[in-house]
């Protein structure tokens, strides 16, 4: 005899239906064993990772195992003898220099103005204002910088000619020549590629041949000064000095600026001046290294607005003297006179 058809079709659905469910759940198995197995190579990709900033999901998903990655930074390793990059200090919170200038700031009018100051021995900081500033002539010390490191990559010294243009644009901030030299490092491009370099943040590079529009920050010109005053710069000792030299003996016309809150030893700074076409104004702004009550500072005071070239003077070397005297106090110094 033959099976009822209905009852043998209701006996294959229910065959199908167990089969069903028993392929169900080991599709969920097999699920979960591989959900929890990429997670947990993520997990150690993200771990490896973590010097170098976060990763976005799909990095962690189509990672190499760990091993992988292991001799892949290692065979990247720069050679023994190349110097290790130097680890950031801790940053502490800069002094804050605007109490200490409200008297010259009640004086401005339509200027804007930003301080910066760098106590060597004690790395310590103060401020005041963080706008972008146009250079004028002080972005001459940034391009001489940046001349100098092109040179180191190629090894070789400047040539005379290069020599005489130099010295003619620090100690005399002569424009002939500094624009000359612009061109000669490849206009902004070479400067920006070198400021990478040297640690400033802040400063772009003027269009064209217009360099002393150049943008730049209070804060970034003492990075400047750092890598051209202190040990750990990208700049060789023998070109460190070189630039030191020239700031130290500009023309007796032009040692205005921070100079003005120093009480002794030998002041090497870079002053910059600059009237704008089409509103008339000044902008006055000086940089340098300077000594007072024993201590070191490195200082920047950028200013614009200003009515004349002389008024723009006097309200620098005020806010000078005022901002060294306050951060003296601050550092525990008993301030000299003046």
């Amino acid at each position: 005899m033959h099976e009822n058809p209905p009852a043998r079709r209701r006996g294959r659905s229910r065959r199908e239906q167990r089969r069903r469910r028993r392929a169900r759940r080991r599709r969920m198995m097999w699920s979960v064993t591989s959900f929890v197995v990429l997670i947990g190579g993520a997990t150690t990709y993200a771990v490896t990772r973590s010097d170098s900033g976060d990763s976005s999901t799909s990095d962690r998903a189509t990672a190499p195992s760990p091993p992988a990655v292991s001799a892949r930074a290692k065979a990247s390793e720069p050679p023994a003898d190349t110097p290790k990059p130097l680890r950031s200090a801790p940053v502490r919170k800069p002094f804050d220099l605007g109490p200490a200038l409200a008297p010259v700031t009640a004086l401005f009018g339509d200027n804007r103005m930003s301080v910066a100051m760098l106590d060597v021995e004690s790395g310590a900081m103060a401020t005041y204002g963080h706008d972008a500033f146009d250079t004028a002539s002080i972005v001459k010390v940034d391009i001489l910088a940046t001349l100098l490191l092109q040179a180191q990559d190629e090894g070789r010294r400047l040539s005379g000619e290069e020599r005489a243009q130099t010295a003619a644009m620090i100690q005399k901030s002569d424009n002939d020549s500094t624009s000359a030299l612009w061109t000669r490092i490849g206009s902004a491009r070479g400067l920006d590629a070198a400021n990478a370099r040297l640690g400033l943040l802040q400063t772009r590079g003027g269009q064209g041949t217009v360099w002393g529009i150049t943008q730049t920050t209070a804060e970034d010109q003492i990075r400047l000064l750092q890598s051209v005053f202190g040990d750990e710069s990208p700049l060789s000792e023998a070109s460190r000095t070189y630039i030191q030299d020239l700031m130290r003996h500009v023309v007796g016309s032009q040692t205005w600026g921070v100079s003005a809150a120093a009480d002794s030893g030998t002041t090497a700074l870079k002053n910059g001046w600059l009237q704008r076409t089409q509103v008339k104004k000044w902008d006055v702004n000086s940089i340098g290294r300077i000594q007072r009550g024993g201590r070191v500072y490195l200082m920047a005071v950028l200013l614009n607005g200003c009515s004349t070239q002389e008024v723009g003077i006097s309200i620098v070397e005020q806010a000078s003297r005022a901002s060294a005297a306050a951060f003296a106090r601050k550092l525990g110094e008993t301030p000299a006179a003046g």
